[in-house]
C-alpha cells in the first residue's frame, strides 16, 4: 500500500512511530493532509476543512495562490539560483524593493536590512544581538504573556513558564513586565482599559534606582501577542512604551512575526498606534509561506562587523520570489482594509458568543488575528471581573470543531483561547461558515460540559 492510499490512520501511525515526542499539531488534529486550495484543506480520506490556522499565520493569502506559485514557477523556470547564502540576486533585490514599500516611509527611509536563517525566532536572536551590540547592554526586558521563539534567547523572553521548566542555561538578564491584558489585569483590578497603569508601571521601574536590573539593550514587545491568546496591546500603552523608550535611549524591537503584513487590519501592527519602532522582526507571511526571516531596523543600529550574524539559509531565494509576490498582493489589493472587514464580521458572531455563554470570558484581536477565551461558567469572577480559565473546555471546543470541519489552534493561559488565523483573503461566505461551525461547536461542547 502506497502512502497515498494509506488514508489519514495510516500516515498518522507512521508518523507516531517515527516522529518525537515533540510533535504538537497531530495530537489534537488527527488527520493528514493531501491537498490544499486558498482556505481550504483536504484530508487523505477526502473530508474538507477551513483552515483557521494558516501555518501559523504563515499564508496570507491561502494555500496555493496563482501570485505565488506563479513566481516560484518563474524563478525555477528561469533557472534562477535556489540559495545563495547573501550574496545578492535581482530576485533578492526586489524583495527588498517591496518590503520597503511596505513599510511607512519613517522606518523605510533609515532602514537597514539583515536576512537570517529562515524562522522567526533566528530574527529575535538576531535583534537581541543588534541591540546589544549597538547599546553595549546585556540586560533585555520582554512581557508577561510573550512568544517569541523556541531558541535560546527567543526562549528565554517567553512569557509561559511550561516550555522552560525543564531548562537550563537560558539567556540571563531577561526582566518580564505587565501586558496591558484587559480581560486579566496584571494588577488584579479593573479599570486599565488604555494600559495607562501599566505603562505607568514600566516608567516608574525604568527610573527607579533601586530596580534591581542594569541598563537594559532593548524592549521587546508583540502589540497583538499570538500564542499569548491573540491579545492586543492598547494604541495609547504603545505611544506610551514608545514615547518611554526614545526618552531613556533603549531600542524598541517590535515582534511582528505573526502580525505583520495585513492580518492586524493594517500593514503592520504598530501602524494602528502611529508609532516608530527601532526594530522589526518579520517571518511567517513575508516569505508567501516558505521559511524566511528578516530584521529591518534604524540605520544608527547598525554597528554590526562583518559576519556577526549568519545563517545558511538566509539566502533563499524562492522564498524571496514568493515573498515578494505576496507583499506586492498584499499591497496592491488592500489585504489589510480586508483583514478589518472580515475581521470585524467573524468578531460580530464571536461576540454573540460571549453574550450568549457565560463560558466564553472574552473576546478579543484586530483584524484576522482573533482569540476567544474558555472560562469556568461556575467560578467567581476575581476583582477584575475574570473567571478561572478552562482549558478543557477549550480543548472540546476545538474538538468539536474538527469534527465539523474547521481548523484552530488554541494559545493564551493554559491553552485557554481558540485562536483565529485565518488566510487573509478569506470571504464574507466563508466567514460565515466559519463562524456557523464554531457556534454550533461551542454549544455542543458547553452542552456537553453541563450535562448529567
Amino acid at each position: 500500500m502506497t502512502y497515498e492510499e494509506a488514508g489519514n490512520a495510516g500516515l498518522l501511525d507512521q508518523q507516531a512511530a517515527r516522529e518525537s515526542s515533540a510533535r504538537t499539531y497531530p495530537r489534537h488534529l488527527p488527520f493528514a493532509i493531501r491537498e490544499a486550495s486558498g482556505v481550504e484543506l483536504t484530508d487523505m480520506d477526502g473530508n474538507t476543512y477551513y483552515d483557521c490556522l494558516a501555518g501559523a499565520g504563515t499564508l496570507a493569502l491561502g494555500h496555493n495562490h496563482p501570485a505565488v506559485t506563479d513566481a516560484m514557477e518563474a524563478a525555477l523556470d528561469d533557472d534562477r539560483p535556489i540559495h545563495t547564502l547573501d550574496i545578492t540576486t535581482p530576485a533578492k533585490e526586489r524583495f527588498v524593493d517591496s518590503l520597503m514599500a511596505s513599510l511607512p516611509d519613517d522606518v523605510s527611509e533609515n532602514a537597514k536590512v539583515q536576512f537570517c536563517s529562515p524562522a522567526g525566532t533566528d530574527a529575535i536572536e538576531a535583534a537581541l544581538k543588534l541591540v546589544k551590540t549597538a547599546t553595549g547592554n546585556d540586560d533585555v526586558l520582554a512581557f508577561r504573556g510573550a512568544y517569541h521563539g523556541m531558541t535560546n534567547g527567543a526562549l528565554s523572553m517567553m512569557g509561559d513558564t511550561h516550555a522552560k521548566k525543564e531548562l537550563s542555561g537560558l539567556m540571563a538578564g531577561v526582566h518580564h513586565l505587565p501586558y496591558p491584558y484587559r480581560y486579566r489585569s496584571p494588577f488584579g483590578e479593573a479599570g486599565d482599559e488604555d494600559g495607562a497603569t501599566a505603562a505607568r508601571y514600566v516608567e516608574r521601574f525604568l527610573d527607579d534606582p533601586g530596580r534591581g536590573v542594569r541598563d537594559p539593550a532593548g524592549l521587546f514587545v508583540e502589540l497583538v501577542q499570538g500564542e499569548g491568546g491573540a491579545v492586543p496591546a492598547p494604541d495609547e500603552w504603545t505611544r506610551e512604551i514608545r514615547r518611554i523608550t526614545r526618552e531613556r535611549d533603549i531600542p524598541m524591537v517590535v515582534d511582528e512575526i505573526q502580525s505583520g503584513l495585513g492580518r492586524t487590519g493594517e500593514t503592520y501592527a504598530f501602524e494602528h498606534a502611529g508609532i516608530t519602532p527601532d526594530v522589526v522582526t518579520l517571518s511567517k507571511a513575508v516569505g508567501g509561506g516558505l521559511p524566511l526571516a528578516v530584521v529591518v531596523y534604524d540605520e544608527s543600529l547598525d554597528g554590526w562587523e562583518p559576519g556577526a550574524h549568519a545563517g545558511t539559509f538566509r539566502g533563499n531565494q524562492l522564498a524571496m520570489a514568493a515573498g515578494e509576490a505576496t507583499i506586492d498582493y498584499v499591497l496592491e489589493h488592500d489585504l489589510d482594509d480586508h483583514a478589518e472587514r472580515m475581521g470585524a464580521r467573524l468578531r460580530e458572531a464571536l461576540d454573540a458568543l460571549e453574550a450568549r455563554y457565560d463560558a466564553v470570558g472574552d473576546v478579543r484581536g484586530r483584524g484576522l488575528m482573533l482569540g476567544v477565551e474558555f472560562v469556568d461558567a461556575d467560578a467567581e469572577p476575581d476583582d477584575a471581573g475574570a473567571r478561572p480559565a478552562d482549558e478543557d473546555l477549550a480543548d472540546r471546543v476545538r474538538t468539536e470543531c474538527f469534527e465539523r470541519g474547521l481548523v484552530i489552534e488554541l494559545g493564551g493561559r493554559g491553552g485557554s483561547t481558540a485562536r483565529f488565523l485565518p488566510p487573509l483573503i478569506v470571504d464574507a461566505d466563508d466567514v460565515d461558515e466559519i463562524a456557523a461551525i464554531f457556534t454550533e461547536a461551542v454549544a455542543a461542547a458547553v452542552n456537553a460540559e453541563v450535562a448529567p
